[in-house]
């Protein structure tokens, strides 16, 4: 078995367009960035119009129990739309943004950068989550977060079990560094990117990681296995699935990608 079939057996990455996945690990079932509702427009702050132009691939029906959110942060649609608040209610805990943890009540908890908070595991041992650098664009987070908001990423480990990045819309290569100095080799990296743009914002830099910075990131982290999400769904992502695959093809990487699945 090639190390990406074993990564890909031992933790199952469902795919649901945007920033959706859910994933098992440790015997608990985890969700990132939840977005479920039909195509249409959202009007954000900045007289922004963020659009949706692409169905989801499932429904909140077709989740399953779900133990964990793993939000990167709530202010923006195309991270957490109608359905996917409408989601938490009924999951027994939220990871997000310390600021975000205010906004959504109890049942949420924040994560400051290397702060690790231990989930009981149903065989009897942990897992242990810990926020982690995101920085939702170019540039340092004292001028990013004012304009696109604070954001957090995860990195999941336990006794015996792979570990597992979530990158959330984090642009920083740095901030991947930093993550490689404590955590790699990473086994399976779930990277936002899409190069998501919008000509009124850093000059039309991207909010998250373009295809080759997804490349470098992978290479950073020494991940055997990346599971791309945030690059579909929505118009203001400018890099699809076609300009990924390029680009890790490019860096000699293309055999790390594993596209989930979505049925």
């Amino acid at each position: 078995m090639s190390p990406l079939d074993a990564a890909t057996s031992d933790i199952p990455v469902r795919v649901f367009g945007g920033p959706t996945a859910r994933f098992e690990y440790g015997g608990l079932c985890f969700l990132t960035d939840p977005t479920f509702d039909p195509p249409g427009e959202y009007r954000v702050p900045g007289g922004l119009v963020l659009t949706k132009v692409t169905p989801s691939t499932g429904s909140p029906s077709d989740l399953g129990r779900i133990d964990v959110l793993l939000l990167s942060h709530d202010q923006h649609p195309d991270n957490l739309d109608h359905a996917g608040r409408a989601l938490i209610a009924d999951i027994p805990l939220t990871l997000t943004t310390p600021g975000g943890s205010k906004r959504l009540g109890e049942k949420a908890r924040g994560l400051a950068d290397w702060e690790s908070v231990e989930l009981q595991r149903p065989d009897g041992g942990t897992v242990t989550v810990t926020g982690v650098p995101s920085i939702h664009g170019p540039g340092p987070r004292e001028e990013v977060e004012p304009v696109a908001g604070q954001v957090v990423g995860f990195v999941l480990t336990g006794e015996d079990l792979p570990t597992v990045y979530v990158s959330g819309d984090n642009a920083s290569l740095r901030a991947v560094r930093q993550i490689a100095e404590r955590f790699a080799p990473v086994d399976t990296a779930l990277l936002f990117a899409g190069a998501p743009r919008f000509p009124a914002i850093f000059d039309d830099q991207c909010l998250a990681l373009d295809s080759t910075r997804a490349a470098e990131a992978a290479a950073v982290l020494h991940a055997r296995r990346v599971v791309p999400v945030h690059y579909d769904s929505w118009a203001h992502y400018t890099e699809g699935r076609e300009c990924l695959q390029a680009a890790f093809t490019a860096a000699g990487l293309a055999d790390r990608l594993d596209w989930g699945h979505r049925d």
